[in-house]
């Protein structure tokens, strides 16, 4: 039996599910194979999956490797010379697969990734993960993902619809946009956000859409016409909007295109629909000063984000960042441990605001001790204990934590 392991990002996921339904529509998920699809943007997580290619290695499992290592670092393939290797092409898995229970070795890595036309098999059925590009137009000098995935690459509107229609049809309750960068959808074929997601909230069908992360130079150019669209009924109001640095100086050096200042913009836009705000911050950037991680600080007390990713810095090869004189590894532990709890209260203080909170909420996850993540209109996540899968519920808000609401169903 063929096994999936997935590190990353909801486009890997995305990789996955297509990788599972090419799979399966080539009858080839009784091989005894191993796909690893991987993630590149963190030296950790690059050092976890390495880790297990090997512990494949050493057991003498068929294994091949997909996603963004091998597109950002073709040069991995020369470390496992019994493996096969893939991009994030997923069109070549079927072929990969076949020659790995063959015992003969498959490499053709590629940058190139595939559109929303491929056949795939949803982790979660009431979720359809759809990637509406692929690529960015961005140039960060950290990012390593740049390397693996390219420059951005719009898909069709109407081929992203069909493949959330389809979805729908087969119950999907949750259609998740991904990409690399959803401000960028559309700059090079002559569309843009605003209009895919009217096009996709013209569907029929009990559905919600939540769009994936967008950077705040491409959000300000729409500001109006996307603030519009999310005003939609079937609209999550959740915006995920990466910060990185509350320090233009960090922010220019880092090549984000935008400043602090239009960060704000975009959030005090939003504010008025009471979005759920999510946004990333990276600490210990080689040129982050105290005073430059001060701001940072000061920035997530003033926004007060519901949600937030905290990164330690890591040099990623190929990158500019790589080759700048790093910020002592003490140093950037301590910074990162100020932030997180300094999230802890603010994340606390924005949850406390919804005990008392009635309203509905729809059930899309099962979490390990047998409870039920549901989420509201404002993608708030909702452990209840009755209900089941699929099931929108009445739901009261009675306690919060930094991270979640607890209610009960009524």
């Amino acid at each position: 039996m063929v096994e999936i392991e997935t590190y990353g990002c909801a486009v890997n996921q995305a990789d996955s599910e297509a990788i599972s339904g090419i799979l399966t529509a080539s009858s080839l998920l009784g091989a005894d194979v191993t796909v690893v699809n991987t993630c590149t943007v963190k030296s950790p997580t690059e050092s976890k999956i390495l880790r297990r290619l090997r512990q494949l290695k050493s057991g003498g499992r068929k294994v091949v490797v997909a996603g963004c290592i091998p597109a950002a670092r073709p040069a991995v393939a020369d470390e496992f010379p019994t493996f096969s290797f893939i991009g994030v092409n997923s069109r070549d898995v079927a072929e990969a697969v076949r020659c790995a229970q063959d015992g003969r070795r498959y490499v053709n890595i590629s940058t190139e990734s595939d559109g929303p036309g491929l056949p795939c098999i949803a982790g979660n059925p009431l979720i359809a993960i759809v990637q509406i590009s692929a690529g960015c137009l961005g140039s960060c000098s950290y990012c390593q993902t740049k390397l693996a995935r390219g420059n951005l690459k719009s898909f069709r509107e109407s081929d992203i619809k069909d493949k959330v229609e389809h979805a729908i049809v087969e119950g999907a309750k949750e259609v998740w946009l991904t990409s690399q960068d959803t401000g960028a959808y559309g700059l090079d074929i002559k569309s843009n956000l605003p209009s895919l997601l009217s096009l996709i909230l013209s569907l029929d069908g009990d559905f919600r859409v939540r769009v994936g992360m967008m950077n705040p130079n491409h959000a300000l150019r729409m500001l109006d016409d996307l603030v519009e669209a999310y005003m939609g009924e079937k609209v999550y109001k959740f915006l995920h909007l990466p910060v990185q640095s509350g320090d233009d100086g960090v922010l220019k050096d880092m090549n984000r295109l935008y400043t602090v200042g239009e960060f704000r913009e975009v959030v005090s836009a939003f504010s008025k629909l009471n979005v759920t705000l999510s946004t990333d911050v990276i600490v210990g950037y080689p040129t982050e000063t105290k005073e430059a991680f001060e701001n940072t600080l000061k920035l997530i007390e003033e926004v007060k984000p519901d949600v937030l990713n905290v990164t330690r810095y890591w040099p990623r090869p190929g990158t500019r960042a790589a080759g700048l004189k790093p910020v002592v590894g003490s140093e950037v532990k301590c910074r990162s441990r100020l932030v997180n709890a300094l999230f802890k209260q603010v994340g606390l203080e924005r949850n406390s605001r919804w005990v008392g909170w009635k309203g509905k909420a729809l059930i899309s996850e099962v979490n390990p001790d047998g409870t039920f993540t549901a989420r509201n209109d404002w993608y708030k996540p909702i452990v209840v204990e009755g209900g089941r899968l699929g099931e929108k519920v009445n739901v009261n808000v009675i306690r919060a934590t930094y991270y979640d609401l607890r209610g009960e169903t009524t």
